[in-house]
């Protein structure tokens, strides 16, 4: 069986650039007849089929972006296509949005469907889904036919390309700090499976900040959420684990939750078993959401300054676009955003 071969590999084998091959493949007048023959006999010998994902590129140029989003109902998402659509219009782009739903075939789909002749190149944040499946074929051979990608909050280290981060680490390091700070003596966290990224740097960014200070971790203050499921619909289901949590560990005076939603939903467990905020029990969330603000009492959280990363984002994709020089081995920059630490009621 004849293995499968991209552009990239017929102009490495044939020391000619990605645009001399793709332009070859489609009889372009620009390539020389030898050329020509030369690329068409060796993609013939090897199979080669051009992929429906990136499909237009090279052919025309849209001046369209497409984003695609994990979740839809989101302020950090929200804010995020902010940034990008600001940076993108200024610029004289357009902006689509696709949706995955945390669904892997959904991802895939709107990838293949607005790279199908619709847009330019993609800035888009991991599925649940795929970061558990650690399948990343969609995202290789989109890049693989020249169409860049541009990650964001959830990355994945084994995709080369641009990327724009939080600093998720420092973040949540720095906000069991404040609790640790603020006296508490027994902090609980709440988060996600490991397969998350982000949630796995928030875990570690809570590990560190104890060690900093001696205190060792204990597992029964560690609640993992199993989020695959979808609590913002089935809120009762996740306040059920909480009050579990609270009720094992009936000395907890801190949580840090490395969610909105996690954090809100700890704050609310806790007034149910008549526990005041911040006097009996501290709380602090990531992503400073329009909820953290208008809370009762409103929340003590970690800013990720969504609307930056959706302006750097931005940026980095149409500089890409703008200034393509074909390279062997091309340069890729990732962008870290600090956070920032909006102190509110649910701490002293």
């Amino acid at each position: 069986m004849k293995r499968k071969i991209t552009l990239k590999q017929i102009a490495r084998e044939l020391d000619v650039s990605i645009s001399t091959v793709s332009k070859a493949l489609r009889n372009s007048a620009e390539i020389s007849d030898d050329t020509k023959q030369k690329v068409q006999a060796f993609a013939k010998l090897y199979n080669y089929r051009p992929n429906n994902i990136a499909l237009s590129l090279k052919n025309r140029k849209t001046n369209t972006i497409g984003i695609i989003i994990p979740e839809i109902v989101h302020h950090f998402f929200s804010k995020v296509i902010r940034g990008v659509e600001l940076v993108a219009n200024n610029r004289g782009y357009n902006v689509i949005v696709g949706l995955s739903n945390e669904s892997f075939s959904k991802e895939v789909i709107n990838m293949e469907m607005l790279a199908n002749g619709s847009i330019d190149g993609f800035i888009l944040s991991i599925s649940k889904e795929t970061q558990q499946l650690q399948d990343y074929h969609h995202f290789n051979e989109t890049m693989s036919q020249g169409m860049p990608i541009v990650m964001f909050d959830r990355v994945v280290s084994d995709i080369n390309c641009d990327k724009v981060i939080v600093d998720d680490l420092n973040g949540a390091r720095n906000a069991v700090e404040k609790l640790i700070k603020n006296k508490c003596k027994s902090i609980a966290l709440i988060t996600t499976k490991d397969y998350v990224s982000v949630g796995k740097l928030r875990t570690q960014g809570y590990l560190d900040a104890l060690e900093k200070h001696q205190i060792q971790p204990k597992a029964e203050l560690i609640l993992k959420i199993d989020d695959t499921l979808d609590y913002e619909t089935h809120l009762e289901a996740l306040e059920k684990e909480i009050e579990q949590l609270f009720k094992s560990n009936k000395n907890i005076d801190g949580i840090f939750a490395v969610n909105e939603l996690y954090a809100l939903s700890a704050m609310k467990v806790a007034r149910k078993l008549g526990l005041d905020i911040p006097n009996d029990i501290q709380v602090i969330g990531f992503t400073d959401g329009v909820l953290s603000k208008h809370s009762t009492p409103s929340l003590t959280t970690v800013s990720q300054h969504a609307q930056q990363m959706g302006e750097k984002a931005a940026d980095l994709l149409i500089n890409k676009l703008e200034n393509k020089i074909e390279t062997e081995e091309e340069e890729f920059q990732t962008i870290v955003i600090e956070t920032e630490l909006i102190e509110r009621e649910s701490t002293k």
